[in-house]
């Protein structure tokens, strides 16, 4: 799976997130989840003109929204990602793909899941199509005009969700959560015209199709309001660590290339660091660590969506690709000891000592 840039498409997305999403203040920070299109793995992704799975996700969604536990992200974000990367129903539910998909979401997790049920439960039919007869189990599709030779009579109808937390740092599935609902009355039909927006109708609610849904709703939803707490404040992390480069230096002004997106904002303090030692491998010549030393503060002034403006309080001499980092709020800038920068050329010898002479032995005087 090729991941590419989104350009202008994610900076705007993230500009939404932004505000959809503050980090003023992390302390108690609702985490941020975004919930994929369900697959509907009982039949087809379709029953009429409503899809299953965006259906029961759009339940989910608002319930989770009026708990208020998380803050949920905007579906059409989610939409907007899933066209730009082209992404199969399967790509979606691949762990690592997820957790790729809520970093561009700027979220701290992604909830994937499947309807994995969605029909009759009876114990008494005439068959005329394949059924499950070990469970009775009749998978809807539309209506009973569908469903071939088979005679139902006031069956009840049965919907069953599974739902899995992705970590979107590690791809980790943090929770697996299920839900089964079936309905309290019986009926010969699911009930409704399945249409586009069936689902937030209250002809839905009253239908046995609705009763069974909803619950399995109630049941998930409450799964995952109460194991919230589980799901590590990756944004936040994110938005106190946050680093960059200098851009430009005019005076005492510069430009760095990071901003909202990156969750800074104006009064931010960041710490200027130059580069003083590369450490390279001797196999490989990659480089392995930059030895750096602190030699400015800065605080913000202006920031945009990708590019911050700040001016320098202590140190001098910054230089283009100079690397900034963000300071803690509870950090004290005054007691931070700068690095006096030499203006001369800098030794960044990194190459190992002389090898010893040939014939020369370890130890030995010199003659």
């Amino acid at each position: 799976m090729k991941f590419g840039k989104l350009s202008a498409l994610v900076v705007a997305l993230s500009m939404v997130a932004s505000l959809a999403f503050p980090t003023s203040s992390f302390a108690g920070a609702k985490r941020r989840i975004a919930v994929m299109p369900f697959k509907y793995g009982s039949v087809s992704a379709e029953v009429g003109a409503a899809d299953v799975g965006t259906g029961i996700v759009s339940l989910i969604v608002t319930r989770l929204v009026n708990d208020g536990t998380y803050s949920v992200c905007e579906r059409e974000m989610i939409d907007a990602i899933l066209k730009e990367q082209n992404l199969s129903n399967s790509d979606r539910a691949d762990s690592a793909t997820a957790a790729k998909i809520g970093k561009l979401l700027g979220v701290d997790a992604i909830i994937c899941g499947t309807v994995t049920q969605f029909g009759f439960e009876t114990s008494n039919t005439n068959v005329g199509a394949p059924i499950s007869m070990a469970s009775g189990y009749i998978p809807f599709v539309g209506g009973l005009g569908m469903l071939g030779g088979m005679s139902v009579h006031k069956q009840k109808a049965k919907v069953a969700i599974d739902a899995r937390v992705i970590d979107i740092n590690t791809g980790e599935i943090l929770a697996a959560v299920n839900g089964a609902g079936q309905s309290k009355r019986s009926g010969a039909s699911m009930g409704g015209n399945w249409g586009g927006n069936w689902w937030d109708s209250s002809n839905f609610a009253s239908s046995i199709a609705g009763e069974a849904t909803l619950a399995a709703v109630e049941q998930v939803t409450g799964q995952l309001t109460a194991m919230a707490a589980r799901i590590p404040d990756n944004q936040s992390l994110i938005a106190e660590n946050v680093q960059g480069k200098i851009a430009d230096v005019t005076g005492s002004t510069v430009i760095i290339n990071v901003g909202k997106v990156n969750g800074l904002k104006v009064g931010d303090h960041l710490q200027a660091e130059r580069i003083t030692k590369t450490i390279k491998d001797p196999t490989t010549g990659k480089v392995i660590k930059e030895v750096t030393s602190p030699v400015a503060i800065i605080t913000l002034t202006e920031v945009d969506s990708s590019t911050s403006t700040g001016n320098v309080d202590r140190g001098s001499s910054l230089a283009v690709g100079d690397n900034v980092k963000k300071l803690s709020a509870t950090t004290d800038v005054s007691a931070i000891l700068l690095t006096p920068v030499n203006t001369g050329t800098s030794s960044t010898n990194t190459q190992a000592p002389a090898a010893i002479k040939t014939g020369a032995k370890t130890g030995s005087k010199t003659q």
